[in-house]
């Protein structure tokens, strides 16, 4: 698919902003850390092993858990008139207005030029060992996949079940996400692109860095 991308780029320099929702993990009384218009800090780290900005407790049968922000940006829209209440899992608590980095608009853009093969449920994923193990090895964007192929392994309720890749056969351009990581359902997993599309996707790419301002 090929895209109109001054439309796209003039879409997103008009709202380069993303906003996301920040809900309670489970049931508890939720004590705010932040409040509207602060900056917070999502993880930092090599590994992403340092915790984001607090952004608020929550407290069940005595248990105290601490909710760090997965994202950088501005608080907004927090429900003030929550803390120190009672809240069901999945209550809307704020929002976090993100603004995006050059990467993060190629990444959009991607997923509306690649084969996109999506998270089936919420879940931790891996590449199979031989999987990324070519990956690692191979030059640039020359790992391919066909139907059917052994992709991804899918740890749930401590089971692990093998996927097999569905889509259009292509190579790998994209993996997005971390070995191990926490993924949602419907995210995507890995970009595909039919050889034949690469110069294309690299164009696009080359045009965004060119022309996309941090």
């Amino acid at each position: 698919m090929d895209l109109n991308l001054n439309d796209l780029l003039r879409q997103y320099r008009s709202d380069p902003y993303e906003h996301y929702r920040v809900e309670a993990v489970h049931t508890g009384v939720v004590t705010f850390r932040v409040r509207d218009g602060d900056e917070v800090n999502g993880p930092s780290g090599r590994w992403m092993h340092r915790p984001g900005s607090l952004l608020y407790l929550l407290e069940r049968e005595r248990n105290v858990k601490k909710i760090y922000s997965p994202w950088s940006g501005i608080v907004a829209d927090a429900a003030l008139d929550l803390d120190g209440r009672f809240v069901e899992a999945g209550e809307f608590l704020m929002s976090i207005r993100h603004r995006l980095g050059k990467e993060e608009i190629i990444d959009r853009i991607l997923t509306r030029v690649l084969h996109i093969f999506a998270a089936p449920q919420r879940a931790r994923y891996f590449l199979v060992p031989e999987l990324a193990a070519k990956i690692e090895k191979a030059p640039g964007e020359s790992v391919r996949v066909r139907p059917g192929d052994e992709a991804i392994i899918m740890s749930l309720m401590k089971r692990d079940t093998l996927i097999h890749y569905e889509g259009l056969a292509g190579v790998i351009y994209k993996v997005y996400f971390q070995s191990g990581a926490l993924v949602e359902q419907g995210a995507p997993l890995l970009g595909i692109c039919p050889p034949e599309k690469l110069p294309y996707v690299q164009r696009v790419i080359q045009r965004v860095r060119t022309e996309w301002e941090e």
